[in-house]
């Protein structure tokens, strides 16, 4: 027959019937001074944290109070955790000690869970707090090394003794020493200077290179432009004609390109007088 207790026990305290009484009590803390710095304002989170403690055996203040959001997970105070074994009837005994100095300076933890014949033992040294990156890190690792590794002995082994106890809650001080994983970084945009807030930032697409196409209209006004002669510009009012009557210019460009053409002989008929009264 098996030696094994119940870990069943009912949770003290308010006792809250329904939902809708949760919901309005959870609004109540929230709205409160007793809500911890997490959960000010914040009711839905305040309904989950006492949900999740009642599933343990916690009463609704006390789930507040213990129960906590670490990195997205739910997580509990170790010495909440040490509570909740202590008070189960599966649970013989819970000692914790230190021995050693120094990098040997070590943390144990002994749970002795009823019906078992040996303890579940763990230990966390500070050469191992060193291995992990957590000896002389600011905060509490700084402050009370010899807590913290008192703390991680303490989290190994009542989860692994009373991992029914617990519900598979890890302590909130080992969530802590987790690197958190890094925001998605938002794609940098900039702005022009003196640009409003409420205009919308479009980014800008590279302009496909331009097309210049020249048309006969074009090509004459270049060619007269350049012509140096008269002879040149005679062979230019030819070629003009031919385009006209093939459609290649229009009208008004035919009338435009020869007003062009005869200011053009003008100015090279006057060259010659401009030189000889020079």
């Amino acid at each position: 027959m098996s030696t094994e207790i119940s870990t069943q026990r009912a949770a003290t305290g308010l006792a809250l019937q329904s939902f809708d009484d949760a919901f309005r009590f959870a609004k109540m803390v929230a709205a409160s001074d007793f809500a911890p710095k997490d959960f000010k304002g914040k009711p839905e989170s305040c309904l989950l944290a006492i949900q999740h403690g009642s599933e343990v055996g916690l009463s609704p203040m006390q789930s507040l109070q213990s129960i906590a959001v670490i990195n997205g997970r739910p997580t509990i105070w170790g010495d909440a955790a040490l509570a909740l074994v202590q008070s189960s009837p599966v649970c013989e005994y819970v000692k914790e000690y230190v021995e050693g100095q120094g990098d040997n300076l070590t943390a144990v933890c002994e749970a002795k869970r009823r019906g078992y014949p040996a303890p579940t033992v763990s230990r966390f040294s500070m050469a191992d707090a060193k291995r992990a990156g957590l000896a002389g890190k600011s905060g509490p690792w700084s402050q009370y090394p010899e807590r913290m590794l008192q703390l991680r002995a303490r989290g190994f082994a009542l989860r692994n003794a009373f991992a029914d106890a617990l519900r598979g809650l890890i302590t909130a001080e080992e969530a802590q020493d987790y690197p958190q994983p890094e925001p998605a970084r938002e794609p940098v945009v900039v702005r022009p200077k003196f640009q409003s807030d409420t205009e919308t930032v479009v980014p800008l697409k590279p302009k496909a290179p331009v097309e210049i196409k020249r048309t006969r209209a074009d090509a004459g006004r270049l060619a007269i432009g350049s012509a140096a002669t008269i002879e040149a510009c005679e062979a230019l009012r030819s070629k003009l004609d031919v385009y006209h009557d093939g459609g290649e210019i229009s009208d008004d460009e035919f009338a435009e390109l020869t007003r062009l053409l005869m200011g053009r002989v003008e100015i090279l008929m006057a060259e010659p007088e401009e030189v000889t009264n020079a």
